[in-house]
């Protein structure tokens, strides 16, 4: 029951911490009033911070861009208990680490009180709001906000300023095998393309056709519901089962984005059927036995 409030009850709340955020991401125009300058050596990275890659190149550009105008928006900082002016990074440390690429002493911060719950909420929606992101990195974000704090898609959606279609897209991403999410993470798939092999049976080999013939996302969609065409039988048996609709299709996507886990959904014609739910772990297990049990 104390997790449950831990995930539900945030004291500010997603839209609160939604400002905090789009505050420190403000445009340069309309800077923000520091509560403090620190020394850059008294500021610490947040340990829990998702975002564990930092691109040389895109940190070397913001170093210019501070050594020539400074740091423009502080940084969101909290306290450390019993670590008297030092202060954990709870957004901005890629300032930070530019503001000494760039050989400064010191860094202006904004000082908040957040508990440990609300700086890793922050933290995942601060990467989400970042323009940089590949779309598996953004559906992670999207999932781990689901998984750690309960919200829903239309919360996400209605905080975030997205469509909820928008996320449900892209957490679908993420029941793609791993040598297919490799692609799009290095750029040879696009979201786009990647969206065409989530009910494919055979998306790896589809997503070597669609990047060794450099298709656009047309013709791939067109690859895949031919493949799927190829993939039914033509003459089904006594007893077979047609080939599932559009509408079952989707519904077994939008609830394995949900549950994070792959959901077959078999319907049969006099209105009966069966739901299968497949988990690969022992938490998805205990997370799916929270959330049928009306705990999660």
């Amino acid at each position: 029951m104390s997790e449950r409030k831990e995930r539900r009850g945030l004291g500010r709340g997603l839209s609160a911490l939604m400002a905090e955020v789009s505050h420190d991401a403000a445009a340069p125009t309309a800077p923000s009033r520091p509560d403090l300058v620190v020394p850059v050596e008294q500021l610490h990275p947040n340990p829990e911070q998702p975002r564990r890659h930092f691109a040389a190149e895109a940190l070397e550009e913001l170093s210019a861009s501070i050594r020539a105008k400074g740091i423009i928006q502080p940084l969101i900082v909290r306290p450390i208990r019993d670590r008297a002016d030092h202060y954990e990074i709870v957004a901005g440390e890629r300032r930070w680490r530019a503001a000494q690429m760039a050989q400064l002493h010191d860094v202006p911060v904004i000082v908040r009180d957040f508990s440990d719950t609300e700086v890793l909420e922050v933290a995942i929606i601060e990467n989400i709001q970042r323009a940089d992101l590949n779309p598996l990195e953004e559906a992670l974000g999207f999932r781990q906000l689901m998984d750690r704090f309960g919200h829903t898609q239309e919360r996400l959606a209605a905080a975030l300023g997205k469509s909820r279609s928008h996320i449900a897209n892209l957490l679908r991403l993420l029941q793609l095998p791993e040598e297919v999410q490799v692609h799009l993470r290095e750029g040879r798939l696009t979201a786009g393309h990647a969206r065409t092999l989530v009910t494919a049976s055979d998306p790896e080999s589809l997503a070597k056709k669609i990047i060794d013939k450099g298709l656009s996302v047309r013709a791939a969609e067109t690859l895949a519901r031919d493949s799927a065409r190829t993939d039914a039988p033509t003459t089904p048996r006594s007893g077979s089962r047609a080939p599932k609709d559009a509408d079952t299709r989707v519904l077994e996507q939008d609830l394995s984005a949900n549950l994070g886990m792959s959901v077959v959904v078999d319907h049969r014609p006099g209105g009966e059927g069966r739901v299968t739910i497949q988990y690969k772990t022992i938490e998805q297990l205990d997370q799916l036995c929270q959330l049928l049990g009306g705990h999660g």
